[in-house]
Order: C-alpha cells, then structure tokens, then sequence
C-alpha cells in the first residue's frame, strides 16, 4: 500500500495562496488517480480536486477557479496550489491515493484506498 505524506499546510490570510505538497513512497502511484479532500472541525470530509493517472483534472465547485491540482511522476509528488483562499478553506486537508489504477479522478472517497495524515490549512478572515 503506497504510503502519502502530505506539507505546506499553514496560517494564510483571506485572499492569500498556499501550495500543499503529496509525497508518495513508492514510484507505482504514478499509474494511480489522486485526490485531495478536506475536513473542517464539525463537518464531513468533502471533495476537493482530483488528477488521473493521465493528467485530467476534476474540482469541486467551490474551489473550481482558486485551487490547481498538478502531478508530478518523476518526483512521485501531487500538488494543490490554493489561491484567493477564503476563511471557508479552513480545514484539514488530505491526500489519497485511488484503489485501482488506471482510472479517471474521481469525487467520490470510496474509490481512494490510501490516505495521508493530513496538513491543516487555516485563513484568517
């Protein structure tokens, strides 16, 4: 099972930018879709943006136009690059890894079978 370690979570300010960083382990995660989801104190884990093992994107309404997804295989790393953040993005934030390889990136957290720990993203208001 790859094993993910997620950085550069923060304290922003409303209308400032992070880039959040996913290291896998193992070179094999290149043919997997990724994903990055979150969860605020209180709330139920959602989806934020997703890449395939391809490089098709997919994002959440609410961060469609702020956040980038990107890949990159020959450092094994996945990215979230976060712009225009709002006190709303406040939230832990998490990598995972799809169960299969080979598929489109997808929304739905049951498709991820891998998961990191999770960085901690605050803004200020």
């Amino acid at each position: 099972q790859v094993q993910l370690v997620e950085s550069g979570g923060g304290l922003v300010q409303a209308g400032g930018s992070l880039r959040l960083s996913c290291a896998a382990s193992e070179r094999t995660y290149n043919n997997y879709a990724m994903g990055w989801f979150r969860q605020a104190p209180g709330k139920e884990r959602e989806f934020v943006a997703a890449i395939s093992w391809d490089y098709s994107t997919y994002y959440s309404d609410s961060v469609k136009g702020r956040f980038t997804i990107s890949r990159d295989k020959a450092k094994t790393t996945v990215s979230l690059q976060m712009n225009s953040l709002k006190p709303e993005d406040t939230a832990g934030y998490y990598c995972a890894a799809h169960r299969e390889r080979f598929t489109s990136a997808s929304s739905d957290m049951s498709d991820f079978g891998s998961w990191g720990q999770g960085t901690q993203v605050t803004v200020s208001s």
